[in-house]
């Protein structure tokens, strides 16, 4: 029996473009400064450098946003950089956890360590907070479970669990 080793963002990237280029007119690309969703023809989805973590966390957000959003320069939200103050973050959290549970769900797929994100680096952010950010996270993920996850998140998290699974489709040449 092989070892069924992570995945890397460039294995992510080619399930991506393969199951939604031609359905959803959207591509996934690392190599980005910071992350960010342009929609075009095809929408594109940037993430950091080629960290399979940071295309994981994207394709989480791409698969919540609605048609309406999805139509917007990073789904039309705000973007507060380090630093925010505890109200900012306290609504940072608030929508976050819903994406960070489907992201838990796709880091588990392949096999790469899941944590919350906070996106505030340095930030000295309370204990009880992150707890229950957490909780939250975790209450979404039992959502999951139970109910199944959106559409396009469904769909991506299963071909990640056959990629994965298959090990002659473990090099990202054989993938594309």
């Amino acid at each position: 029996m092989s070892l069924r080793y992570p995945l890397d963002a460039a294995q992510v990237v080619a399930l991506f473009n393969r199951t939604f280029e031609a359905t959803d007119n959207t591509v996934l690309q690392g190599g980005a400064d910071e992350p960010y969703y342009v929609p075009g023809q095809p929408s594109c989805i940037y993430f950091r450098a080629d960290y399979a973590r940071s295309a994981l966390h994207e394709v989480a957000h791409w698969c919540v946003a609605g048609a309406r959003r999805r139509c917007f320069s990073d789904y039309g939200y705000w973007y507060s950089p380090d630093g925010r103050d505890a109200a900012h973050q306290a609504a940072f959290f608030a929508v976050e956890a819903r994406p960070q549970a489907i992201e838990a769900a796709f880091c588990e797929a392949c096999g790469v360590d899941f944590s919350p994100s906070v996106d505030n680096v340095g930030a000295d952010i309370p204990a009880e907070q992150l707890s229950a950010f957490e909780m939250r996270i975790a209450g979404w993920s039992k959502v999951f479970r139970d109910r199944g996850l959106p559409s396009r998140a469904g769909r991506f998290l299963s071909g990640l669990e056959r990629l994965r699974a298959t090990p002659e489709r473990l090099s990202a040449g054989a993938v594309q």
